[in-house]
């Protein structure tokens, strides 16, 4: 038997993406979300949000809730829903009992164990898993509520990515659809809301390819419209190996807390498995919306690598206003215990210009930008350059900055005329000499931007007193 109703054309375009809230939002549910919705835009079409919750024990309302929270997030809206099958059971009823009723679905009686016996007894013979019941001819009236798979031949998925993919028929066997009328499984609840819904397009992970003939059956057995399909490759690991826990976080949560921004996520999973067909890597999600197809997905995995995502998220971070930067890095200061609450927003965005082409996520502005805030405490022997000065010298270039920064008027205190006043001395005296304990005592660091960058945010009055400090501790 050949579905030939499945005919890659496009019409009035429905997509939907079906999460289960049974945990944190992940990167894979994210790419899937991403990938229908852009079709959906692409073609002026719908994109529906709907819950696969019918797991009773692991579905949580808190991972919902963080679904939806993170999606939009991500700047992904819906059209439709949020949908959830835990409140639509009447109608899943209705499609199994006509199922029943016209003898295309049976009750089956067999126990676990004559399951489990008859799957052990096909390992060993190295035959295709299935289950041909006894039952189905039966009549019985309790039990788990399976399909009557009477087809023959082939099942053909004509899908969008990967082309034709054929199944064989019989391989499939009487499949469940059912525990009980009021508690359908997973492949027949899709199948009704999928009808029910108009989806035009089921847009999904590979991983649900071998669930496509099994949908086509009972589609076919209720006389529903076939949708077309497309699976996109699964997310890889750098070892080629599924994406897992072990690869680092999974959770769009843990991304959004390390301080990555959801534009570069964004444009980060359109690239895995999808590309424009050149050499283009910057995508806003409007370009996405305009550029995506579903011929330009890739058939092979995906590899997820940090390195690509954290390269992403520095070149968003450059390109961004530094006044709009700044504020999404004052809860990042404030949660490494850096109080920001009182400091105005121009300040920030100058603390922002500087920290700009360092930071590679907002969370790494952390400790390391602490001296903008408040004065540093350092050892004296870091103001020795190179570890060889004597203090008394240090002394007497600090004594020298600080007879040169005092005569600045405040309205002169820019990075230009800092650079033109201080540069010339460095030059005359070894920029080591003179520069290094400034930067060390402006920032009490090994490692921070250079010292006139410093100087320029945080006003003349803190660096004289910093100045004045490394005087004392060079007494001291």
């Amino acid at each position: 038997m050949t579905n030939d109703t499945q005919k890659p054309v496009l019409g009035v375009v429905r997509t939907r993406v079906a999460p289960s809230p049974t945990g944190l939002l992940h990167v894979g549910t994210a790419r899937a979300t991403l990938f229908s919705y852009l079709f959906a835009k692409r073609y002026g079409g719908a994109f529906i949000l709907r819950f696969e919750d019918t797991d009773k024990e692991r579905s949580k309302i808190e991972f919902e809730d963080n679904i939806i929270e993170g999606l939009k997030w991500l700047g992904l809206s819906w059209d439709e829903g949020p949908y959830r099958q835990s409140e639509r059971t009447e109608l899943y009823k209705k499609y199994l009992l006509q199922l029943l009723d016209e003898g295309r679905a049976f009750y089956c009686t067999h126990s676990a164990e004559e399951l489990e016996a008859e799957r052990t007894a096909q390992m060993e013979r190295k035959e295709p898993l299935r289950h041909e019941c006894g039952d189905r001819d039966a009549k019985k009236t309790s039990g788990i509520i399976r399909l009557k798979n009477d087809a023959t031949g082939t099942v053909t998925v004509h899908d969008l990515i990967r082309g034709d993919v054929h199944f064989n028929a019989a391989l499939l066997g009487d499949f469940a659809i059912a525990k009980t009328p009021e508690n359908v499984l997973f492949h027949f609840a899709v199948v009704v809301d999928d009808e029910e819904m108009n989806i035009s397009h089921v847009i999904r992970g590979e991983d649900h390819l071998p669930n496509t003939p099994k949908h086509i059956l009972i589609q076919q057995a209720l006389g529903f419209k076939i949708p077309q399909f497309g699976h996109f490759p699964l997310l890889l690991g750098t070892d080629r190996s599924k994406l897992s826990k072990r690869h680092g976080a999974t959770s769009i949560n843990t991304y959004r807390e390390e301080g990555y921004l959801p534009e570069a996520i964004i444009n980060f999973i359109a690239l895995l498995g999808w590309n424009p067909g050149d050499d283009r890597e910057i995508f806003s999600l409007g370009e996405l919306e305009k550029e995506f197809s579903l011929e330009k997905v890739q058939k092979g995995g995906a590899v997820f690598n940090i390195e690509k995502l954290n390269w992403l998220n520095a070149e968003y971070i450059k390109k961004m206003p530094p006044l709009k930067l700044g504020e999404l890095l004052r809860p990042f200061l404030e949660k490494n215990g850096i109080a920001t609450k009182e400091i105005s927003s121009e300040y920030m965005a100058k603390v922002a210009r500087v920290e700009q082409p360092r930071l590679k996520t907002l969370g790494d502005i952390k400790e390391n930008s602490k001296f903008f805030f408040e004065d540093p405490v350092y050892d004296p022997n870091l103001l020795r350059w190179k570890g060889t000065q004597e203090l008394e010298e240090i002394e007497k270039h600090v004594v020298m900055i600080d007879n040169i920064l005092c005569d600045v008027p405040p309205a002169s205190w820019t990075g230009g005329n800092l650079t033109s006043l201080l540069m010339p001395v460095a030059e005359e005296h070894g920029k080591g000499n003179v520069l290094w304990p400034l930067r060390v005592l402006l920032s009490g660091q090994k490692a921070s931007p250079g010292p006139i960058e410093i100087m320029n945010v945080i006003g003349k009055d803190a660096t004289l007193r910093r100045v004045q400090k490394a005087k004392e501790l060079i007494h001291e």
